[in-house]
Parts: C-alpha cells; structure tokens; sequence
C-alpha cells in the first residue's frame, strides 16, 4: 500500500464516516488466560467512547511506511489452501459475526503472546464504497469497489497509578483508586490491502510500534511468514556490510557521499510529493561507491554481502539504512553531530604524522553554551 492509499482508510475511521457495527474484543492476563470476550454495538455506545476506539485503529494506520508499516504478501499456495489466509477470509466474510472463527483467531493470538503483561486483541470489520476516480483527479459519487476489511489492533493494558482527582460535587481533590487502563497499540494489521484502492487478498498491511520487533511468533503463527527485517536492524546490517566489506577502502569521504547522495534523493523525494514509496537497489549503492573510486573488487564483495543479508532482489527504503537528519563520527572519546547536508564541513587531514578529523569554524562557535572567539592566533596554533 502506499501512504496516500493508508491515508484515504485511515480517513473512515471517524465517527460519522465509518459502516463499522460491532467492536469485538479479548481481555488476556499475563498468564495467557482469557478474562473476557464482548462484542459492543457502536449504535448504542457513546460517541466519545467510540472515539476512542476508533483512535487506537487509526494509530495502527499511523506511522512511516516500511518501517512501523510494513507490507506482508502472502503466496500464491497460501492464497489457494493455507489455513492462515482461510481463516482471515472467513473473518472478513462472516464481518466478524461467527463466535468459532473468531474465537479461533484469539487464541492463535495468544499462544504467540505478542506483547507483555494483560492486553486486550481488538477487532473490526467496516465496508468502504470506494468513490470512483475521474481524470480530473476528483472523485464522483458512484462507487469504483467495495473493500470490505478486517482490522486488528492488539493494545497493552497497564494498571494506572492512583492519583489526585477534582471532585466537582464536593469542590474538593480526592485520591482516585488506579485502574486498568488501555495503551495505544503494539501490533496490528490491516487485511486485505487497498493497492491501488482495490481489494487485494494477496497481500497485509501490518503495523509494529517497536521498529526492532519483528514479531516472529506473531507472525509465524498467524500468516506463516515473516516481516521484512525491523528498520534498526537494517540500518545496523547495511553499516556493518559496507564497512566489512570496503574495509581499508572504506574512507571518510566514501561514507560521506553514500550518505549525502540517499539523504538528496529522500528529500528530492519529499518535495515531489510522489506517494510511491522510495526505495534502492543494492546497484544504486554500488554506483555511489564507484563514483567514489572504490575499487571493482570490492563494490562486487558489497553487492554478494548484500544478496546474503536481505536477498538477491531486495530494495530498501534509504529511511531505513541511515540517519538522514544527522552525520555523526564517533571517537572512543569524542562524538561530532553535524546537519546532513553540511559534510562538507568535515575533513581528514594528517599533521605532524598523526591523522585529525578537521571541522571548519568560520561561523559562531559555543562551547557549553558560551559563545568564544577563535582569533587569529588560536587559529595558526
């Protein structure tokens, strides 16, 4: 899915836009025992008590695409007679109504304990009639599809702590006794996507607060697969191969241009407003090397470590394989924090047979917060 087709659902998750009927959800203590089931009717609930319902699946459409939202496709013979995928199809046929397939889908859930501690599984069903999209780019009354979806959101509950609370009835504070209360979501998906704002069954859209949580239980048991490797892990996976792999080629000012050149095509990105999301190939990086004047040998070591660690066709989000706010250089003793586009500033000169990481200074400078003078003669020093 891409970000504009995440927002136009997360837009009918309000209260007056949504064909929701039912919330379903399972109470689960830390032992994996059920404390209770509901099915609560929005029709007869609060508006306000809806609201919060429908917040925390919003939030399990919020987020940054291929990093907490992440794409999972399932296989031609899971679509054809997986289990798994049955399952979800029965739940997004049945709209969630039939006691035995959902109460099936909770207790995979639970036997893979997503988070710690209580939590609460929540789940709902809503129909969107898609309006048809004309050539203008606006959008007229009759409906192009009907995407009728499933989605789960899977919400650690945390007793809260008792507190002062003003009592109107009295005009008086008064201790409030802690209570359970539910936080926003871990984990959750989205089934089937909207791709290219149609059904498809083929693929999920999953949402995973913690970027270094793969959720490999979770998604073992429920979709017989796995996510694509957590954004920290990717981004500590794609230093550790180029630095290994370019080893005393690897120079100050080769990591600076990889690093510079991702950091233009994120913002060149941003300012066209493309909602494709943005990705690379390993060949796009090695160009970046040879540019550099990094030898063939090892442009070619980088590209079969790379084949190894996320596989031969692979393309990664620049997002995800560095910090693109920040350059930072660490020594065991000191760490420089320079803005992403000023590498320039940076040099690497040796003096006096001893190699120094030089940073120009011809602009204000402070040290500790005190604005100092750099004079002529600290300067020839």
């Amino acid at each position: 899915m891409r970000e504009k087709e995440i927002a136009e659902i997360r837009r009918q998750l309000q209260p007056q836009r949504h064909a929701i009927t039912h919330i379903y959800g399972c109470y689960v203590n830390e032992e994996k025992e059920i404390i209770t089931t509901f099915a609560q009717s929005l029709g007869l609930m609060p508006e306000d008590e809806t609201e919060k319902y429908l917040a925390l699946f919003r939030r399990c459409l919020s987020g940054t695409l291929n990093k907490n939202l992440l794409d999972f496709a399932f296989s031609t013979r899971q679509v054809a007679e997986g289990e798994e995928h049955s399952l979800l199809i029965k739940l997004r046929d049945t709209a969630l109504s039939e006691d035995k397939p959902r109460m099936e889908f909770y207790e995979k859930v639970i036997s893979t304990q997503p988070v710690e501690g209580n939590y609460l599984i929540l789940l709902l069903h809503n129909r969107y009639d898609v309006p048809f999209k004309q050539k203008d780019g606006k959008y007229s009354e009759d409906s192009a599809d009907v995407y009728s979806y499933i989605q789960c959101a899977i919400c650690p509950v945390k007793l809260s702590k008792a507190t002062l609370s003003y009592k109107a009835s009295e005009s008086e504070f008064h201790n409030t006794e802690p209570g359970w209360v539910v936080s926003a979501p871990e984990l959750g998906f989205l089934f089937p996507s909207f791709d290219e704002r149609s059904t498809n069954i083929y693929n999920a859209l999953v949402y995973s607060h913690d970027l270094n949580d793969g959720h490999e239980g979770f998604m073992d048991t429920l979709f017989k697969g796995q996510l694509p490797m957590p954004a920290n892990q990717q981004k500590d996976a794609f230093q550790g191969i180029l630095g290994s792999t370019l080893d005393k080629e690897c120079t100050l000012e080769a990591v600076k241009t990889v690093h510079e050149q991702l950091c233009q095509m994120i913002q060149a990105h941003k300012e066209s407003k493309d909602t494709e999301a943005l990705v690379i190939s390993k060949e796009d990086i090695s160009s970046m090397l040879e540019e550099c004047g990094i030898s063939e040998k090892k442009t070619t070591a980088f590209c079969e470590r790379m084949d190894e660690e996320f596989g031969a066709e692979k393309e990664l989000s620049p997002k995800n394989i560095i910090d693109h706010k920040k350059i930072e250089v660490v020594t065991p003793d000191v760490v420089i924090r320079i803005a992403p586009d000023k590498g320039h500033l940076l040099q690497k000169k040796v003096l006096g047979g001893v190699p120094y990481i030089l940073i120009r200074a011809d602009e204000s400078v402070e040290v500790n917060g005190v604005a100092v003078c750099l004079d002529e003669d600290e300067e020839k020093s």
